[in-house]
């Protein structure tokens, strides 16, 4: 019988200290939400956070990122932010849902039932013995472990308390709209939501709102054959907050998804997307935009997994840095043997607006079926001096030509979104930010 093998001191002591930090936060989490039909996701969640700790900074894919805001037992205290403009999706007729500090506000919330599907809060059911969630409930975020530990995710799985289970039988009435409202310095919110969309249903859900002074989302996503999944959304100016969020996505045939993220501003932001194309002639479309100045991080993860036939993807991210920002793009297409035909576009690019800013890229392939298209791009860079010159020439300040020429790099991403008075809604709040900065 082989020996194991002795780790060095110092990797000892930082598996030590990994031990130490997880055994804190799930301290100062306490015990595990009471039992009811969440209850065996909740453990095996537990039992995977405890195999694999939190996220080091040593991790392969936390190299770019470091996780110590996310893991520690208390957040770093941050101010909310009051915003002088008006709400987005103000104009949106839509059905929203309001959480304060990561726990739902019924007197601030449109009635659910005007959705026309249902919609349960976590907080509400997670003691019953029978709900429809359980059946995705931590197990498609369990299937997003493999091949890549998401510790964090794990953890909300577990401890998490509130959050939306929103079952879709058919075409929803409305967008229903999930607002974070972020009013203690202190709050560290964990939301878990699940959206079960059936056979041919269509659902818009809609997210905005800084959430919290540290905040862990989770949404898992089944999208059955035929049906189709909208998001837009946009993270929330207060600068001094810390995320991590998470989709974890399964996809029947012939089954749309499609997810556009905004973020303007925060110290620091990592969004995490985890997609399963599991039935043939489905489509997955993964976009984002994030303007960032100063100590501003942010981290875009995604992992998609091609498992079915004439499948497409597409990654599109557009980051614009300034001040000594960083923007980090981490993806993935991994497509299995005998997913053939499948159309995979990656493509990240980042805008930097002056020499201290960064853009940490890590695009990767890893193809084992011989009839796909599949590719790849990164790039970074200042911006662009002759279409700078161009404008100038024509009349138009230095500042605004920079802010036309910023608009129109960041098009690509959110042209991913269908509804074009979302799309303009989001190139509007880019405007108004580069505007602020610009004054």
């Amino acid at each position: 019988m082989t020996a194991a093998k002795k780790l060095s001191p110092a990797r000892q002591r930082q598996a030590e200290q990994r031990q130490q930090e997880t055994e804190a936060r799930l301290a100062a989490l306490g015990d595990l939400p009471a039992g009811g039909w969440s209850a065996a996701a909740r453990k095996s969640a537990l039992e995977r956070v405890l195999a694999d700790g939190l996220p080091h900074g040593r991790d392969e894919y936390w190299k770019f990122t470091k996780p110590a805001a996310l893991t520690a037992s208390r957040p770093v205290p941050a101010p909310a932010f009051e915003a002088s403009e008006p709400p987005i999706f103000g104009e949106v007729d839509k059905i929203s849902l309001v959480f304060v500090d990561g726990v739902f506000d019924a007197s601030l919330s449109d009635d659910p039932s005007l959705a026309g599907v249902k919609i349960d809060r976590l907080a509400d059911v997670a003691g019953a013995d029978i709900h429809w969630a359980k059946d995705v409930y931590g197990q498609l975020e369990a299937n997003g472990q493999v091949p890549v530990a998401r510790p964090l995710a794990a953890l909300n799985t577990a401890h998490a308390t509130d959050g939306v289970l929103i079952h879709v039988t058919g075409k929803a009435a409305k967008p229903i709209h999930l607002v974070y409202e972020h009013r203690t310095e202190t709050s560290d919110a964990l939301l878990h939501h699940v959206v079960k969309l059936e056979e041919g249903a269509e659902l818009t859900l809609l997210e905005n709102g800084p959430a919290a002074a540290r905040f862990n989302k989770v949404m898992e996503v089944d999208v059955a054959d035929g049906a189709a999944f909208h998001h837009i959304r946009a993270q929330g100016r207060d600068h001094e907050r810390t995320a991590a969020t998470h989709i974890f996505a399964r996809l029947g045939k012939e089954s749309t998804f499609k997810s556009f993220t905004f973020t303007a501003n925060g110290r620091l932001t990592r969004n995490e997307c985890v997609i399963e194309l599991t039935g043939d002639d489905a489509v997955a479309h993964v976009a984002g935009a994030c303007v960032g100045d100063g100590d501003f991080h942010h981290d875009d993860t995604v992992f998609v997994t091609h498992d079915a036939l004439n499948c497409e993807s597409r990654q599109v991210f557009k980051k614009v840095l300034r001040n000594g920002a960083t923007g980090v793009f981490q993806g993935k297409i991994l497509v299995k043997e005998g997913a053939q035909k499948t159309d995979g576009y990656q493509i990240s690019q980042s805008l930097l607006l002056d020499g201290e800013s960064q853009f940490l890229a890590k695009p990767e392939l890893e193809i084992y079926a011989d009839d796909v298209a599949c590719s790849h791009g990164s790039t970074s860079g200042a911006i662009d001096e002759e279409g700078l010159f161009y404008l100038r020439s024509r009349g138009v300040p230095e500042g605004p030509a920079t802010d036309l020429l910023t608009i129109a790099f960041i098009a690509e991403a959110v042209a991913e979104i269908e509804d074009p008075a979302l799309a303009e809604e989001i190139l509007g709040r880019v405007e108004a930010w580069l505007a602020r900065r610009r004054d």
